[in-house]
């Protein structure tokens, strides 16, 4: 089946844009196009999206406070946030928020990309901001847990890619290891960690300077 997409874009001309773009994308399937999160809650119970596709920007309610609203009532569903914003504040308060990938819309080739990763348990970020990321927290190093010591010479070389922005299958191809392998490895991480997305790791393991 197909992958359903829910599209919030206040921007006419982007938002046909996007609709254009992804309409052409034989597995997925535009279910709707937005212009604004006024009504998130109802709209994710009407169209039942498998990713949703987050402004930050946009009158009403922003982009960071309907993630905020998502992660009340669906704390599983991918949302990517699309900003022309790459400040350190708003890539905090999306992170925070529990945004799965940040793509800026000037990247507008990264966008389908994004959306099979985040599925595939990935947190797509454009690379300027994935770098962003590391420098979010440059307070000294807190007392790491047992478990954050735990993490393996490898599991940091994932996390490190994550951080650059790879997807699960480019750090298979780039460790020359199975993509199976690279998902074992996640699923360590997150228990050592005690996080549940690709995005919390990477936000944790900065926080601590694991990476």
């Amino acid at each position: 089946m197909p992958v359903r997409l829910l599209l919030y874009e206040d921007n006419e001309n982007l938002r046909n844009s996007l609709v254009s773009l992804l309409q052409w994308q034989a597995d997925m399937e535009l279910i709707a196009a937005l212009p604004d999160a006024q009504t998130v809650v109802n709209d994710i119970e009407a169209c039942k999206p498998d990713v949703i596709l987050m402004d930050i920007d946009m009158p009403f309610t922003n982009g960071i406070a309907a993630l905020k609203q998502v992660r009340n009532i669906h704390a599983e569903l991918p949302v990517i946030m699309l900003t022309v914003f790459d400040d350190n504040e708003n890539i905090f308060n999306s992170i925070c928020a529990g945004a799965n990938g940040y793509i800026l819309k000037k990247n507008f080739d990264q966008i389908v990309p994004a959306v099979k990763d985040v599925l595939s348990g990935g947190a797509p970020m454009t690379g300027s901001v994935a770098r962003k990321v590391l420098a979010l927290f440059p307070r000294p190093a807190q007392h790491k847990s047992e478990e954050e010591q735990l993490l393996s010479i490898r599991e940091t070389d994932i996390l490190q890619l994550l951080i650059k922005g790879y997807s699960y299958k480019m750090v298979a191809d780039e460790l020359d290891i199975a993509l199976e392998t690279v998902r074992s490895h996640i699923k360590k991480i997150y228990k050592k960690l005690q996080v549940n997305s690709a995005t919390e790791a990477i936000y944790k393991a900065s926080k601590n300077k694991l990476v």
